[in-house]
Parts: C-alpha cells; sequence; structure tokens
C-alpha cells in the first residue's frame, strides 16, 4: 500500500506540473494565432503531443476506462453549400480541446490527492491502533456473536464463554514464559520462516489462510497465529473462517497453552455451529479441557460432538472421538 501511494504521489505532483504548464501556456496561444499558420501549427502539435504523452504514462490503455487520450483535432468534413472553416476558427477549436483535457487533468488530480489523503488516515489509524494494541497488551482474539438459540444453549453454557479463559482446576500449572531467544537464533527462524512458499493462486483469500496452515505445518506456531488472525480480519466472510478459527486453537494447543486455544475452539463452534470444522472444534475443545484439568466440561464438549455429529463420530473422526473420550474417562 505504501509503494501505491508512492507512486500515486509521484504521478499527482507531475500531473499538478504539467496542468500549472498548459495552463499558462494556452492564453499564449491566441497572439500565435496572429503569426504564420504553419508556426501555430507546430505549436499546436507540440503541446497537444505533449498531453497525450502525459496521458498515456499515467492512465495506460486506449479503452477510456479512465478517460479517453487526446485526439488532435481533424477538420470537419464541410457540407455542401457551408462555407469552409478559416486557420484561427480552427485554431480556437482545438484550443478549446486542450483547455478540456487541462481540466480532466486537473479534476483527477484533485481526485488523487484526497485518495491519498483518505490512506494516509487509514494507514494512520491501523498503526495507532497496532501500537496501543501492543502498549495495552489487549487479546487479538474477536469477540464472539450470540449463538441462535438452539436445543445446544444449555450445554454451550456449561462449556463457557469464548474467548474468555477457561478456569483452570485447582492445582493446575501456569503455563510457562518461553526463554529467551539469542540473536542468531532469531535469525536464523526469521530466514526459516520467510523460506515457506507463499501460495499465489486466483483466491488471495485461500492464499492467506493456506499460508497460516504451512507456518503451522512448519511448526512456526507464533507466525501461524498472527497470519491467521491477519486471514480472519482480512476476509472475515471467507469459506475458510471456519478452518481458521480452528487451526488457530491448534496453534495454542500445540504451542502448550490450552487455555487460549479453548477459546478459540468455542468460539469457532459457536459463530460456525456447521461449519466444515465446528465438530473438529469440539473434539479439540474437549482435549483442551482435559490439559487444563478440567475433565467435566471436557465430557461435555465430547458429549455435544456425539450428538450433534454422529456421522463424523461413526466416519472421519471416529479414531480422535474415541481416543478423547477414554482421555477424559466420559460415561
Amino acid at each position: 500500500m505504501e509503494i501505491e501511494i508512492m507512486n500515486t504521489r509521484t504521478w499527482t505532483k507531475r500531473l499538478l506540473n504539467a496542468a500549472a504548464v498548459l495552463a499558462l501556456a494556452a492564453p499564449a496561444l491566441v497572439p500565435a494565432i496572429a503569426q504564420t499558420s504553419g508556426e501555430s501549427e507546430v505549436r499546436m502539435r507540440k503541446v497537444e503531443a505533449e498531453v497525450a504523452a502525459l496521458q498515456r504514462a499515467v492512465f495506460p490503455g486506449t479503452d477510456g476506462r479512465f478517460f479517453p487520450q487526446l485526439q488532435s483535432a481533424q477538420p470537419a468534413t464541410a457540407q455542401p453549400g457551408s462555407p469552409a472553416s478559416t486557420p484561427n476558427s480552427d485554431m480556437l477549436a482545438r484550443m478549446d480541446a486542450l483547455e478540456g483535457q487541462i481540466a480532466r487533468l486537473t479534476a483527477q488530480v484533485e481526485e488523487d490527492h484526497n485518495r491519498i489523503e483518505k490512506l494516509d488516515a487509514r494507514l494512520g489509524a491501523l498503526d495507532g491502533a497496532a501500537k496501543t494494541a501492543v502498549k495495552t497488551g489487549a487479546s487479538t482474539a474477536p469477540a464472539a456473536t450470540p449463538a441462535a438459540a438452539s436445543s445446544t444453549d444449555s450445554n454451550l453454557a456449561a462449556m463457557g464463554a469464548a474467548p474468555k479463559p477457561v478456569p483452570a482446576a485447582a492445582g493446575t500449572k501456569p503455563v510457562p514464559k518461553p526463554a529467551p531467544v539469542s540473536s542468531d537464533a532469531a535469525a536464523r527462524r526469521v530466514a526459516a520462516v520467510r523460506a515457506v512458499a507463499r501460495p499465489k493462486t486466483r483466491d488471495a483469500g485461500d492464499d492467506e489462510y493456506s499460508y497460516g496452515y504451512r507456518l503451522w505445518e512448519a511448526k512456526f506456531y507464533p507466525e501461524s497465529e498472527q497470519q491467521l488472525k491477519m486471514f480472519l480480519q482480512k476476509y472475515p466472510k471467507h469459506p475458510r473462517t471456519s478452518y481458521a478459527r480452528n487451526l488457530l486453537g491448534r496453534d495454542y494447543l500445540e504451542d502448550n497453552n490450552a487455555r487460549e486455544a479453548a477459546g478459540w475452539f468455542l468460539q469457532n463452534y459457536k459463530l460456525e455451529p456447521v461449519g466444515d470444522r465446528a465438530p473438529d472444534s469440539l473434539l479439540y475443545l474437549a482435549e483442551a479441557m482435559r490439559q487444563l484439568g478440567d475433565a467435566k466440561r471436557g465430557c461435555v464438549a465430547v458429549k455435544q460432538f456425539a450428538s450433534t455429529f454422529p456421522a463424523e463420530a461413526a466416519g472421519r473422526l471416529k479414531g480422535q472421538y474415541a481416543a478423547t473420550s477414554t482421555g477424559l474417562k466420559c460415561n
């Protein structure tokens, strides 16, 4: 976005300079009419060529999507019985065309200037929000919206509301803070993360999610978390949102942060109860509860999974369902 703003500013500056020069030059063409027609023709063609070149550089293409390219004035076909036009009238018509073109260029410059100001304001707001979040340490998990009333409300209430932290059982050990990383190790990690290829397809949203998945697959969990949160913020209606929230929970779960993982799993099920990864999130929520020492809530999640997704319990997730139930010792 910053490159786009710099390019737009460069062309805006050039347009303003060109428009100012042409605006000053246009009145000077009137006395030139009194000179020889050959000299006036040369000067007029030169100005027309400069304006046309300027338009082609800033607004490429000839299909008129931006505004039509400047065309040299063509002598009108004389109708029988009509008087022939004079050189002076032809010159004045071409000057009118130049003045109109300069006016359109100036209007476009003003629009670009306003767009740049809006982009600057948006960048400033985003930068300020990011700095505030860093200072306050606010959670980046989006707030959950109320789920539709259904027969599962009592079970969801028993499991808690996402993404508030799920209370741990007494005696549960807090998540240890990561040890400091040396500069050499950090540099190697940055290089390794950059080596993970970004997919490039026609679906930009799917590319962003897939890149987060590749980071997770390479066990770069913090980087994957950041990427997936960015995807959810940028593409909140994308078909991959259920996948992204579930994978975020798995990022935290595998990064030894079961408390944060539980919030994402529960939120994914509540926001998209029939989403592609809703059944997975219920089973992973049960596993997160087990790691937090809360077998009761874990069993609630397992029972909710079995009653809501019987086909998954007997098919794709059969093994995970059995292992999770056994680990929690649910009746």
